[in-house]
């Protein structure tokens, strides 16, 4: 279709379409945007015109302007037009009550086609169910999207939120280096070739952890920042290979110093979007309880079950799968689950399906019924370990008892998945609340069994609790770490420690970590000299922002909450990358590629 453009320079914007309310009646507006829709009803022209701040109708009638009009009759969805006319109020029969400017419409005098478009490959519109590679594909016509507009606002607002509540706090705004050397911190690096220092690489940080500790060696006391990460791993829904951290660190500080700057700010940012009051302070929870209670270290406290140790129950037992689980050394644990007795005996096989496919040799569960217990496994208890299970649950009829006779490392997250699945299966989730939890007390160090050797739990830069410093090489394992995670309905918003910021300790750390004194100047030497120098005690935390507006907007993905993200497989389906480079690149870099 051949179509005269308006000229750009002409059409000054005066107004924002979507912020027009009853209140702007009389008043002449100049608007542009997008066509969201246009429906001819007996020859006046109807146009939803939207712009990012929502849609308004725009009356092109003949009998106010025969010129905008029959322009208005030949416009398509998602051409690009400027409207000239007066705000009128709707007749009280047209009234919208699902737009914000539903009350109004804006009479057109002028209208001007800025942009024609192609037919999109799907409707600019929140109702479509669109190819998520499609999407990003088409990621500039995505944007358009109200839900987009609306979710990239409220990223901004978190971000605007954070930065005013550090500086009222004392923090400064300080950015570190995307382009540093490679340092283990528990994923891959994405690396850089250096053209100047042929066989040399610089790598994309992970987290700015070495140079915010620096930081605070060079007596800047509060630092943050929006900082950008890169993690070089296998993806999920709340996981990119590139995302944001607010990041921030302290000086002469203790874990609850550091908790105490951040959870007045989630918990405005949450009163806020969410238009009801959060409560504070956050519950605070030792590692070692949150296992023994959810098997996991961020639990849903929603889900108002918990885990219970029933070994007690069994002293002596003859039921044989027990007693060998008890004599290995293992623990009998359960979930009393109030109502579970509904529970269909497929459903209850599911969940035997379940336990043994992550591992576990069974799953025991027993039904509480008005006329007693009902169970494959009841014939195998007596009466007096009956009465014990009954006490210990609390049990009563329509209850259901699930039993797992496994070690720790495999019967926690199995019974942490159990828990959310029987809470949601029996009504036992608080749905619209939110509650937040620290969780504090973390082991310093795990054993790595395919290694070999002791790894961080955080990283290796996490100070041990100061009692526990004298059984650093003794009882490693014992060494509870000053560590510290917010987590919210399950999910981990994001966490950090107090530094260790003594040399020597540093290096004894590395050392426990299997690093070599040569290995670790290599590889750390700046940082330990950094520490040589008087540097305070301090400690911070990086909270991950793209997770923390994911839950805000209610989304499923980060994906959602990020303008430009990847896919599940590390692409960009907008700009085809990763891509090959020209040969001539890798030859003045030193490098080939090697099939």
């Amino acid at each position: 279709m051949s179509m005269q453009l308006a000229s750009a320079a002409r059409w000054r914007r005066t107004a924002l379409g979507g912020d027009l309310r009853e209140g702007d009646a009389g008043r002449e507006v100049v608007l542009c945007g997008w066509v969201h829709g246009c429906r001819d009803h007996g020859g006046v022209v109807f146009i939803d015109l939207r712009d990012r701040a929502g849609i308004v109708q725009v009356v092109c009638d003949p009998a106010d302007s025969p010129l905008a009009h029959g322009q208005a009759a030949e416009v398509r969805l998602e051409w690009v037009i400027g409207v000239r006319g007066v705000v009128h109020p709707r007749p009280a029969a047209t009234v919208n009550p699902e737009l914000p400017t539903g009350a109004v419409e804006v009479r057109a005098a002028e209208l001007g086609v800025l942009n024609t478009a192609r037919p999109t490959p799907f409707p600019v519109d929140d109702a479509a169910e669109v190819n998520e590679t499609t999407r990003l594909k088409y990621r500039y016509l995505d944007l358009r999207r109200p839900g987009m507009q609306r979710t990239l606002r409220l990223r901004h607002d978190v971000v605007q939120q954070v930065r005013a509540h550090l500086h009222r706090e004392g923090f400064i705004e300080v950015e570190t280096p995307v382009l540093t050397r490679s340092t283990p911190e528990g994923a891959r690096d994405y690396l850089v070739p250096s053209r100047v220092q042929r066989g040399a690489f610089f790598a994309l940080p992970q987290s700015p952890q070495l140079f915010k500790q620096i930081l605070m060696v060079g007596g800047i006391d509060r630092y943050y920042q929006i900082a950008r990460c890169f993690r070089d791993e296998d993806l999920r829904a709340d996981r990119q290979p590139e995302f944001t951290q607010i990041d921030l660190e302290m000086s002469f500080v203790t874990p609850a110093d550091v908790m105490g700057i951040i959870e007045p700010m989630i918990a405005d940012l949450f009163t806020r979007v969410r238009g009801r009051v959060t409560p504070q302070p956050f519950p605070v929870m030792p590692h070692a309880d949150a296992m023994a209670r959810y098997g996991i270290d961020r639990p849903d406290l929603r889900v108002e079950l918990e885990l219970r140790d029933f070994s007690e129950c069994f002293a002596g037992t003859q039921f044989r799968v027990l007693a060998e689980a008890l004599g290995a050394g293992n623990r009998i644990r359960g979930l009393a689950v109030p109502g579970g007795g509904q529970l269909s005996r497929k459903e209850l096989d599911d969940l035997v399906g379940f336990a043994t496919g992550e591992g576990a040799r069974g799953l025991t569960w027993i039904r509480i019924g008005a006329d007693g217990w009902q169970s494959p496994a009841v014939k195998f208890l007596s009466e007096a370990e009956r009465g014990r299970l009954a006490a210990a649950g609390p049990l009563a009829a329509g209850d259901l008892l699930i039993l797992l006779a496994e070690p720790d490392v495999r019967a926690f997250p199995i019974l942490a998945q159990l828990r959310v699945r029987l809470g949601e299966r029996v009504g036992r989730v608080a749905k619209d609340e939110d509650r937040f939890l620290w969780i504090v007390d973390f082991p310093l160090l795990e054993r790595d069994p395919d290694a070999g050797r002791y790894v961080s739990v955080h990283h290796p830069f996490t100070a041990p609790r100061e009692e526990d410093l004298e059984r650093l090489e003794s009882d490693p394992l014992a060494v509870r770490a000053q560590a510290y995670d917010l987590v919210l309905n399950g999910t981990e918003l994001g966490g950090g420690s107090i530094r260790i910021h003594r040399p020597d300790v540093q290096q004894r750390m590395l050392a426990l970590l299997g690093m070599p004194e040569v290995e670790a100047r290599s590889r750390f030497g700046f940082l330990i000299d950094a520490l040589a120098y008087g540097a305070p005690p301090h400690g911070g935390l990086a909270l991950g922002l793209d997770r923390l507006v994911m839950l805000l907007a209610g989304a499923d993905s980060i994906r959602a909450v990020i303008a430009f993200p990847k896919t599940q497989r590390a692409t960009c389906p907008l700009t085809d990358a990763p891509a090959p480079v020209d040969a001539a690149q890798l030859r003045e870099l030193g490098i080939r590629v090697v099939e």
